[in-house]
């Protein structure tokens, strides 16, 4: 009934286009609903446009010469219209599809000086909205340095738009990324903040108005942070676990986790193909699955440090295992120095969260101390190198590693079946453990040999320039022009072919730019 009721929702849930925007050039008046992940050239943001009387979502490519765009005003230029592609082949990624699961179907560029009108009809989210802008312009003007404004940001208001390339490149290879990002442990720990400053001042028979007060904190802190998707979902679950404490009835994560997912997929149906969504999910079953069987293992935790190190440590390996199918699937990539990383830095992440929390409070109330400014940032560069320490281990980092889903749900069975060995180590469980591990061997090296039998020749469009690749067997070729990017070509082109073709060499050759055609076993492609 229920998986019944999804389909009909994900019906009507689906966007579909309804705009007939023939023009290259038009002039629009719209206002931000949220600000992206800039690039060299453009600051991005969500936006809500209205042309001839039709209103749509689109995402607007600003040059960073004009000045920063907030909530409290229209904007009125003439942009470039662009509708993005479907990717050429299956293991590029799709971003037409990804913005048509956000309501979006156009990419427009601002081309004209953009006129500026006041707004006196923000609505109750977008006030929340443009005070949270005003709190990341106030960090802007803080006396730190611009790494750790950056990293303050993003740790606390969700906001990694404009976070230097190098910071992401350290957090993603040394598996910390989930340390940046706002989610459970974030919200825990801010919940934790209040409702043990409120314990301390409220007597002890209004302990529950300390657990509604500190809720409603959170999601207030939800709203002002603009409802990130891992924010509702870490401030959900937590809210649902207290109602059971508050009604009195014995807290079940399993009830609270799937009601969570519930209700947000009532929302929104499409939730459920986001990357984020099934990582966040599954990062919590895994600790409900496998984190009290490998705290067993470890000595009695008798006093509130080794409580907090070793259910740390037990905690992020089973989130890591759980998840290890998935990111393996989608990224393609994994680094064995993330697991040392993680217990290095994770059990002072509470530390850095409350710090980081206590700073953005001052901002926001305009309260500057330099004592504190400087101890902030000595701690946060200091993290940071540690970080890039650990990002360097070249060694110890894999991509495109090739992954399907026969794979992952092999994967996911030997997670299910750890459980059981390591609870009760006997013949029986470890065989079964045993069996599911070789079937994953099994099933890894036989797809490994059907794509190293095959051949193919593809070429690619990307920017101005074509692309070329000749597989042979084991082997593959790229050849590219003289003038192309070859960063930005490996990073789209050659790691995801890599990866979907389970290549573990590649070459690339250029061509001089005056080549306009080549011709291999008698067939000519066109690379002008």
């Amino acid at each position: 009934m229920f998986f019944g009721a999804g389909i009909v929702l994900h019906f009507f849930n689906t966007f579909s286009s309804q705009n007939n925007l023939i023009s290259k050039n038009e002039t629009i008046v719209f206002k931000i609903s949220k600000k992206l992940n800039s690039n060299e050239k453009y600051r991005k943001y969500e936006a809500t446009a209205n042309v001839r009387s039709e209103s749509f979502n689109i995402v607007l490519y600003v040059p960073k010469s004009e000045k920063e765009l907030d909530f409290n005003h229209y904007y009125k230029t003439q942009i470039y219209i662009s509708k993005p592609k479907s990717p050429q082949y299956n293991f590029q990624f799709d971003y037409a599809k990804y913005l048509q699961r956000k309501n979006i179907e156009y990419q427009c560029y601002v081309n004209d000086e953009i006129a500026v009108a006041e707004r006196n009809d923000l609505n109750f989210n977008e006030k929340f909205s443009q005070k949270r802008l005003d709190v990341l312009q106030n960090i802007g003007k803080t006396e730190i340095s611009p790494q750790s404004k950056e990293f303050l940001k993003g740790i606390i208001l969700a906001d990694r738009t404009e976070i230097d390339a190098q910071t992401v490149l350290d957090f993603n290879r040394s598996g910390l990324v989930h340390f940046l990002a706002i989610s459970g442990t974030h919200i825990v720990v801010i919940f934790g903040l209040f409702y043990f400053l409120l314990i301390k001042v409220l007597p002890l028979k209004f302990r529950k108005y300390a657990i509604i007060s500190s809720l409603i904190f959170i999601w207030l802190f939800t709203v002002f942070i603009g409802f990130g998707s891992s924010v509702v979902r870490s401030s959900l679950m937590l809210s649902i676990y207290f109602i059971y404490v508050l009604l009195q009835r014995k807290p079940d994560l399993l009830h609270s986790l799937s009601l969570s997912a519930f209700i947000i997929l009532i929302f929104d149906t499409q939730q459920i193909f986001d990357v984020g969504f099934q990582l966040s999910f599954l990062a919590v079953l895994g600790i409900f699955w496998l984190n009290q069987p490998i705290l067993n293992y470890f000595p009695r935790q008798n006093n509130w440090f080794k409580k907090l190190i070793f259910n740390t440590v037990s905690i992020s390996i089973s989130a890591q295992l759980t998840t290890l199918p998935l990111v393996l699937y989608y990224f393609h990539q994994f680094s064995f120095i993330s697991i040392i990383a993680n217990f290095f830095i994770v059990p002072f992440s509470e530390v850095i969260i409350v710090f980081s929390f206590l700073m953005t409070a001052l901002i926001a109330l305009r309260l500057d101390f330099g004592f504190i400014n400087i101890v902030y940032d000595f701690i946060i560069q200091l993290l940071l190198k540690i970080i890039h320490w650990f990002a360097d281990f070249d060694t110890l980092f894999f991509e495109n590693i090739s992954m399907n889903l026969a794979e992952v749900f092999s994967l996911f069975l030997i997670v299910y079946l750890m459980r059981f060995t390591i609870l009760k180590f006997n013949y029986r469980n470890f065989s079964r453990l045993m069996i599911a591990v070789f079937a994953f061997f099994i099933l890894r090296i036989s797809f490994n040999f059907y794509e190293n039998q095959q051949s193919e020749v593809l070429l690619y469009d990307f920017s101005k320039n074509k692309v070329l690749s000749i597989k042979k067997g084991k082997e593959v070729c790229f050849w590219i022009k003289e003038n192309s990017d070859r960063q930005k070509i490996i990073q789209f082109i050659v790691n995801p072919y890599c990866s979907s073709r389970r290549m573990d060499k590649f070459e690339i050759k250029t061509l001089p730019d005056a080549v306009q055609k080549v011709v291999y076993n008698g067939k000519i492609y066109d690379i002008n």
